[in-house]
């Protein structure tokens, strides 16, 4: 078999459904392959980054590695900034690149793509010869797995139609759970959660499996329940639900997070946010419970530690207390229920002709669809409100693409989610900013596709962040201002329903359009034109220490 469909059927012996891509000299061969002789599904983008993006997507959604692939030189440049944010989302993601060949130095598009790969964070391995094809591939896999980022694997052109043989594919094995062992640190976490007389439990993204051993862990020590943004909607429906720890939380959750003395959290990294700038975690003890040991102590020294599965630790926790007959703290005896209920206050409107009223806009979108939508949501300075009035009923429903903190990437993990769970819709919301930068084009990719996807776009006519810092200096914000064509026009030239929404009634028409969309309908847009000077300014603070 030649090379190039060893490594197409390579993928479908790892039960690869779905290959991302864009074609080139290097693997226009493999991705006919996949599809015509191995019955692959595979979804051409319109540019590299948004095929990684794609891939980190659907990674997301489906908790399974995504794949993609794209060609040589200028391709893998292009692909940079959608590594760096698999990096940093610690998506696992194998990227198939072509590469120049090595017997031609001079060809126009060689440039160094291990140094690239490598600086961006990724992982990087070379085809070593036809005769490894197979056990190049599994290797990516199984880093992709184990380390918890996309692996680039560097296919050279000249390789392609050599010849290889081709044998059975053993998967990477994937190790399983691992138990929290007695010593020192267990001592340690026990003494502190018996001590403790207002203790929360946080649970974080990587806790999301373990939702019924952590609500037996806080009944039993009678703690209020909380998650980082990333795990939101893991306890909804629960009395003492305090929703998002951090610079998210509601007034009434910050007054029983103030109140604490104790967070026992599990599967969270305890950045920056979730501490809302350390003011969440000051004076309090802190256990941390993580089944990746690199995730231990990342953000800040916990007084306890423990590198071990969430769920199996939560239940070793209520074990011990059991057997040392601790008491409960009772601390959820004194929370009334009703005060957690309570969202974040409206802000006052701020009429302005044109346009309608962005957090009650979204209050009535969330209303108006399908509640187990999946929410993704692009970078951008709409991101607050969005977080706080758009609902997901689990959290594998929520996909945030802001690992590395930049506008336009939004686009390409949201067509991935909806590849990944076909019939169940997807709510991307996304800036004019971004959607100009990065997502406009790949619409269109959308549309061919047919996705179940409903995309608002917060449209204030600027790159708000910018608009925000001219107008704190009381400077002229003009230059932050965009005059755009008009997005919902142009959104109908690639093939999507769209409606531009310009006051009360035109809102009125594009809430109906949300409730009546069904699955296999195709794209439908909404441009939400929004006054610059409404939007409430992003809580980025514990960015800038100067702010």
């Amino acid at each position: 078999m030649v090379v190039h469909a060893a490594i197409a059927r390579t993928l479908k012996d790892l039960g690869v459904d779905t290959l991302f891509g864009l074609m080139g000299d290097s693997n226009l061969f493999l991705c006919d392959n996949y599809v015509r002789r191995c019955g692959g599904h595979y979804v051409p983008a319109t540019h590299e980054a948004n095929a990684v993006l794609m891939a980190c997507g659907y990674a997301a959604m489906t908790g399974d590695t995504g794949v993609c692939t794209i060609t040589q030189g200028p391709a893998v440049s292009n692909a940079i900034t959608a590594l760096i944010e698999g990096v940093k989302s610690s998506q696992r993601v194998v990227v198939l690149c072509g590469d120049t060949p090595l017997a031609n130095p001079d060809h126009p598009q060689t440039i160094r793509q291990r140094m690239l790969i490598e600086g961006s964070g990724a992982g990087y391995l070379r085809l070593r010869s036809p005769d490894t094809v197979v056990d190049d591939v599994v290797q990516a896999f199984r880093r992709a797995w184990d380390e918890k980022r996309p692996i680039a694997l560097n296919m050279p052109t000249e390789m392609m139609w050599q010849m290889t043989a081709v044998r059975g594919v053993m998967p990477p094995v994937r190790p399983g759970p691992v138990a929290p062992t007695d010593g020192e640190q267990m001592d340690n976490a026990i003494g502190i959660i018996a001590a403790a007389h207002r203790p929360v439990v946080l649970a974080g993204r990587g806790a999301i499996h373990a939702r019924d051993a952590l609500l037996a862990f806080a009944s039993r020590i009678g703690a209020p329940v909380c998650t980082t943004l990333k795990a939101k909607g893991l306890f909804s429906g629960h009395d003492h639900d305090l929703g998002v720890f951090g610079t998210l939380s509601t007034p009434g959750a910050t007054d029983v997070i103030g109140g604490s003395d104790c967070v026992i959290a599990f599967g969270a990294g305890l950045n920056r946010f979730t501490q809302a700038g350390g003011a969440f975690l000051e004076g309090r003890r802190v256990i941390q419970v993580d089944n990746t040991p690199s995730s231990v102590g990342c953000h800040l020294t916990p007084d306890a530690a423990l590198a071990a599965d969430p769920g199996i630790t939560a239940a070793a926790f209520v074990r011990w207390l059991d057997a040392a007959e601790i008491p409960s703290s009772r601390a959820t005896d004194s929370i009334a229920p009703k005060a957690l209920k309570q969202p974040i206050p409206l802000p006052p409107e701020m009429p302005m002709a044109g346009t309608v009223d962005f957090p009650r806009a979204l209050i009535r979108i969330n209303a108006a669809m399908d509640p187990d939508r999946i929410f993704v949501t692009d970078g951008g300075r709409f991101l607050q409100e969005a977080w706080w009035r758009i609902d997901v009923s689990r959290p594998a429903n929520m996909l945030l693409t802001v690992g590395v903190g930049a506008i336009g990437l939004g686009m390409g993990h949201a067509i991935g989610a909806a590849v990944a769970r076909p019939g169940q819709p997807v709510l991307y919301l996304t800036g004019d900013g971004g959607l100009m930068m990065g997502g406009l084009a790949e619409l269109a990719t959308a549309v061919r596709e047919n996705l179940d996807m409903v995309m608002v776009i917060c449209n204030d006519g600027a790159y708000g962040a910018e608009y925000v810092q001219f107008e704190d200096r009381q400077m002229d914000p003009g230059l932050s201002r965009f005059d755009w064509p008009c997005l919902a026009g142009v959104a109908r030239s690639l093939g999507a329903r769209a409606m531009r929404v310009t006051s009360g009634a035109e809102l009125d028409e594009s809430v109906a359009a949300i409730s009546a969309y069904t699955s296999g309908t195709g794209p439908l847009v909404i441009d939400l034109r929004l006054n610059p000077a409404a939007i409430t300014r992003l809580h980025l603070g514990a960015l800038d220490p100067a702010k």
